[in-house]
């Protein structure tokens, strides 16, 4: 056989090999979707961060109180292995909500800020000086900004987020296997339309695989009423984010009782939401296995409360603790409270 020949042959097997070959795919990563639901004082910031270490921030707390709100976040960003934090989604202008973003971007990178557009609300001082100073800070920094639309998919990687309120709008046309009519609409009073920032935030409704969370912002009664019926547009969701912290100027059973979740977490303050009224509307929620709260409610007291287990900040001393969730890609979650060192299990259904 000539030398050339040897060649062709061999060139053959190799091919042969390679097509014979086994296929290597790569592993799927059964790592799940961590959510830090931090202590901000009855404000709001929620972290999540994807298998990938893709993440988004859900509001940024108040200003003040020598960073507090900031620090918080960014040891919630450093225990999940983060150096900068993607995204952040402020869901409307008030303190609370958008007040800690000059101190958070001091401490940690972001790179892209979402929100619904201007601040709507012009008569009230506290909500024109916050707004002011995240538009500084969009002005003077090198970040991305995106205002979405109702309808809009935010591109987050490893999440479907999509958007469900805006600016004081709401999706038309129900989300893919929603729309069915709502019998809870008997049962919610109609209330004035609400003239503040908080019939403006920015809702969403994040997938994770078979996972669905809800997070309306401080979205109000009235606004619920409105996307909720006469027909269900958002669904069944596992995970609710309760609105505006448990106060009772949201959270109508048109909303809570329709969407049937299987958990809810209140972002109370101990004298900041947790209205008694909310309180007992969650509780009744049909096919609720747990509510948790980031504060025992002082209005609620305790034929109202949950059990301290289901609570990380209870009577005493400012402490900061945390309830960390972490989402797998089958429906199933685990809820961990930093305050007793104890994990809840939710398996998939």
């Amino acid at each position: 056989m000539t030398s050339r020949a040897a060649k062709s042959v061999l060139l053959l097997l190799a091919v042969a090999a390679l097509c014979f070959a086994p296929l290597q795919l790569p592993a799927q990563s059964h790592a799940p979707l961590q959510i830090y639901f931090i202590d901000v004082e009855g404000g709001q910031s929620t972290l999540f961060v994807t298998p990938e270490h893709k993440s988004l921030l859900i509001d940024t707390g108040w200003p003040g109180n020598e960073s507090r709100d900031a620090n918080r976040i960014v040891a919630a960003a450093k225990d999940a292995g983060l150096q900068r934090i993607d995204y952040v989604l402020l869901t409307h202008n008030h303190v609370d909500h958008t007040g800690g973003v000059p101190q958070l971007v001091a401490k940690i990178p972001v790179g892209t800020f979402i929100d619904h557009g201007p601040n709507r609300e012009t008569t009230d001082k506290t909500t024109v000086d916050v707004a002011a100073a995240y538009q500084k800070v969009l002005a003077e920094g090198h970040y991305g900004h995106l205002v979405p639309k109702v309808g809009d998919t935010l591109p987050i990687p490893g999440l479907q987020v999509k958007v469900v309120s805006s600016d004081g709008n709401l999706i038309a046309q129900p989300l893919p296997g929603a729309g069915q009519p709502n019998p809870f609409c008997a049962q919610s009073e109609q209330r004035p339309a609400d003239q503040t920032e908080n019939a403006r935030s920015l809702g969403v409704v994040i997938s994770f695989h078979k996972l669905r969370i809800l997070d309306l912002g401080d979205l109000t009664w009235d606004k619920e009423m409105e996307l909720m019926c006469p027909n269900n547009k958002v669904g069944h969701i596992d995970l609710l984010v309760v609105s505006h912290h448990g106060w009772d100027h949201s959270s109508s059973p048109a909303l809570v009782y329709a969407i049937t979740p299987r958990v809810a977490i209140m972002d109370n303050g101990a004298t900041k939401g947790g209205s008694t009224s909310t309180l007992k509307i969650i509780n009744k929620t049909p096919g609720l296995e747990d509510l948790w709260q980031l504060h025992y409610s002082e209005e609620g007291g305790p034929e109202n409360n949950v059990d301290e287990v289901r609570i990380a900040n209870v009577h005493g001393q400012d402490s900061g603790h945390y309830f960390k969730v972490a989402a797998y890609g089958n429906g199933g979650f685990d809820v961990f409270n930093s305050r007793t060192g104890a994990t809840k299990k939710y398996p998939a259904k």
